[in-house]
């Protein structure tokens, strides 16, 4: 199964309703930096087309857990240079990663 640009960039938007992304003060267009990562994401399923299905599952799952931790950090690090608590989902999974919420 394949997926255009076009189709990626819309399921982004349909996600994006449910949890909206802060674009801030990014002097970059919302919609151009969609089709950049909707377009390398597309690049990189494309390049997958030889992998098991199995492999594909495992690319994707590490891929997608790289970015969840590389969001996490940021998030983090944007939190203490503005001197701003964490939120309460944040403290909860830091507090778990210390051993404290197990």
């Amino acid at each position: 199964m394949s997926i255009t640009q076009q189709e990626l960039e819309l399921l982004m938007q349909e996600v994006e309703q449910e949890d909206p992304i802060d674009f801030a003060d990014l002097p970059f267009d919302e919609k151009d930096l969609r089709g950049i990562v909707a377009s390398h994401l597309c690049e990189m399923a494309d390049a997958m087309e030889s992998f098991s299905e199995e492999d594909r599952r495992l690319t994707l799952l590490a891929v997608s857990a790289k970015l969840v931790l590389e969001n996490l950090v940021l998030h983090v690090q944007l939190l203490r240079r503005h001197g701003l608590p964490l939120n309460e989902q944040t403290e909860a999974l830091l507090a778990r990663l210390r051993g404290k919420g197990t």
